[in-house]
């Protein structure tokens, strides 16, 4: 099915993945970066103040509360979220926890994959936001994104991010073919290189001195717009001609 007859039969959905590579570390420096991000996020909007974790256990299932967060908690959180085999501890792929909103459970959660040096996956983090209704509208602003991905570039120092639609990454990047998707708005670290000058009306910020945030349009990004389509095109094209985007190695 294309991206046109999902975009007529199904809604879409929006999501902030912040993604960046080998990388190790302990349960506790995992912890220590969760810990950073809830709190950037809870500053963000209400939606994002409320986070819960599922624990089961041989009495049921019960939530615990995350808020304020408590790193040694967390630090519980990702020692119970290595990968696991026959018994075998896998430390090289790291830890993924996914937390989960009290404020909006079906259209909001939060999965964190830290500490792989092994290479097989990416570190990342990802959020997924509500596409429609009164929260979306309040959330799915440049304003409230840039807060965001500026909290996970605190927390997590990724090497890039990207903020955008189901349906526009796979009208950006059919197949999967290079290294980075480009959102609504995109964040690249200072190691990827510099980023050029880009046509109107893109906006460029810098993100203290880690990176550079990328925000392509002032109004919410739609592949329903046919000027905004032809516009994320160009700025991938000038971002490829850099040097910050690249074909996939693997």
């Amino acid at each position: 099915m294309t991206t046109e007859s999902k975009r007529q039969a199904y809604p879409d959905s929006f999501f902030v993945g912040g993604y960046w590579g080998a990388r190790k570390e302990s349960p506790e420096a995992c912890a220590s970066r969760a810990a950073v991000l809830l709190e950037r996020l809870a500053a963000c909007d209400p939606l994002l103040a409320h986070w819960y974790k599922s624990i089961r256990s041989r009495k049921g299932t019960k939530k615990l509360s995350l808020m304020p967060p408590d790193v040694s908690v967390l630090t519980d959180l990702f020692r119970r979220g290595t990968n696991r085999e026959g018994g075998r501890v896998f430390e090289e792929l790291g830890f993924h926890v996914w937390f989960l909103n009290e404020s909006d459970p079906d259209d909001v959660d939060l999965r964190l994959r830290c500490g792989d040096y092994a290479g097989s996956s990416p570190n990342s983090c990802l959020l997924s936001l509500p596409f429609e209704g009164p929260n979306a509208e309040r959330v799915l602003t440049p304003s409230v994104l840039e807060a965001v991905m500026r909290g996970m570039v605190a927390a997590c120092e990724p090497e890039w991010i990207t903020a955008m639609s189901d349906y526009h990454r796979e009208l950006d990047d059919p197949g999967n073919k290079t290294n980075t998707k480009l959102g609504w708005l995109t964040y690249f670290s200072k190691q990827r290189g510099t980023v050029p000058p880009l046509p109107a009306p893109v906006r460029i910020e810098p993100v203290e001195d880690k990176g550079t945030l990328i925000v392509l349009t002032p109004e919410r990004f739609t592949v329903a717009n046919s000027e905004h389509v032809a516009l994320a095109r160009r700025v991938r094209e000038l971002l490829t001609r850099a040097g910050l985007i690249s074909p996939r190695t693997r």
